[in-house]
C-alpha cells in the first residue's frame, strides 16, 4: 500500500456504493473519486439540494457518471428508515457523515447529537441495510477515539455537564468499537462481508467550521499550518473501500507524522477500542436505544 491514492484505484464498473455525508468534505471526495473510476454512486446526504450541487459537479467533470442524490437524516431514525426502505442489492457502504464538537444539543429522537449522528445513526443504518451488502462496510473513525471513553451510565449527557470535545471522542470510539464488533460478528457467522474502518487524520474540511464557538477561527489557523487537504484526508477511505485484499477488522489511516497527513497504511487504535466486553455492551444499548435488531446470516 506504500504511496497508495486513488489514482491506482482499481476499476469500479458493476460496483454501486452507497457514501454518507456525500455533499461536501471527505464525503464529496470519495464519492467524486469512486464516480470517477467507475462505480455507481448513492450520495446520501441531509441537505439534498448541497447534494446536488456536489452531484452536478462530478458529472460535469466526468460526463456520464452515475451518481444519484437521496436524502438521509442520521440525527432522525425515521429517516434512516425511510432511506433503507428503497435500498437494493449494493456492494459498499461508507458511513462517513458525521458532525463535529458542536453545542449541547439532540436529535430528534433525544439522543446527544454527536452519538446519535456519528455513531446511532449509521449503526441503526447499517443494520437495516446489511442483509443487502454485498461486499463491505467502511466506517469513519478519527484520531479523536483517543479523546473518548463509553460512559453507559450516561451515553447521551443527560447526567454530566456536557464537553463537546470528550463528547466527540465518545461517538468516534463508538465508531471503531462498531467496526470491530461487527467484524467479529460477520466472522462468526461465516459471513463475506467484511467491516473496515479508517480515519482521515488531520485533512481540511467544514467540520472545523461548525463548533459556533472561537474554535472555528482557531482551527482555521491550525488548518492552515497542519492539515492535509480533503482530498489527501479521503485517501484512507477509499483505499479501505476499493482495496481487494484488505482484512475484515482493519483500521486505514494515513501514515506521516503522528497518523495526522500522508497515504493510507495499516494504523492502530486504542486499546479501548479493542475492549470486546465494552464493545459488546454498547452493541446491546445501540440495539435498544434504536431499536433495529441485526440479523447476520451465514450466506452461500
Amino acid at each position: 500500500m506504500s504511496g497508495w491514492s486513488s489514482a491506482e484505484m482499481g476499476d469500479q464498473a458493476g460496483r454501486t456504493v452507497i457514501v454518507t455525508g456525500a455533499n461536501s468534505g471527505l464525503g464529496a471526495v470519495t464519492a467524486r473519486e469512486l464516480a470517477a473510476h467507475g462505480a455507481s454512486v448513492v450520495m446520501a446526504c441531509r441537505d439534498v439540494g448541497k447534494g446536488e450541487q456536489a452531484r452536478e459537479a462530478i458529472v460535469k467533470d466526468h460526463p456520464g457518471a452515475d451518481v444519484e442524490v437521496r436524502a438521509l437524516d442520521l440525527a432522525d431514525l425515521s429517516s434512516v428508515y425511510e432511506f433503507a426502505k428503497d435500498v437494493s442489492t449494493f456492494d459498499v457502504l461508507i458511513n462517513n457523515a458525521g458532525v463535529m464538537a458542536v453545542p449541547k444539543s439532540r436529535t430528534k429522537d433525544g439522543f446527544e447529537m454527536q452519538f446519535g449522528t456519528n455513531h446511532l445513526g449509521h449503526f441503526a443504518l447499517t443494520g437495516l441495510l446489511l442483509g443487502r451488502i454485498r461486499d463491505r462496510v467502511v466506517t469513519v473513525s478519527s484520531m479523536a477515539h483517543t479523546l473518548g471513553s463509553i460512559d453507559f451510565d450516561d451515553l447521551n449527557w443527560e447526567k454530566r455537564n456536557y464537553q463537546r470535545w470528550r463528547a466527540y471522542g465518545q461517538s468516534k470510539l463508538a465508531n471503531l468499537l462498531f467496526a470491530y464488533e461487527l467484524q467479529r460478528r460477520l466472522a462468526a457467522a461465516g459471513s463475506p462481508v467484511r467491516s473496515v474502518a479508517a480515519h482521515p487524520g488531520y485533512a481540511s474540511t467544514n467540520l472545523q467550521s461548525h463548533t459556533q464557538s472561537v474554535q472555528d477561527k482557531l482551527m482555521g489557523i491550525t488548518n492552515l499550518i497542519l492539515a492535509q487537504s480533503a482530498f489527501a484526508g479521503a485517501q484512507p477511505s477509499l483505499y479501505a473501500a476499493t482495496a481487494p485484499s484488505i482484512p475484515g477488522g482493519s483500521f486505514v489511516g494515513p501514515g506521516g507524522f503522528r497518523g495526522m497527513r500522508g497515504a493510507p497504511v495499516l494504523a492502530r487504535s486504542n486499546r479501548h477500542s479493542r475492549d470486546v466486553a465494552v464493545a459488546g455492551r454498547l452493541w446491546e444499548e445501540s440495539e435498544a436505544l434504536t431499536g433495529v435488531v441485526y440479523d447476520i446470516r451465514q450466506r452461500r
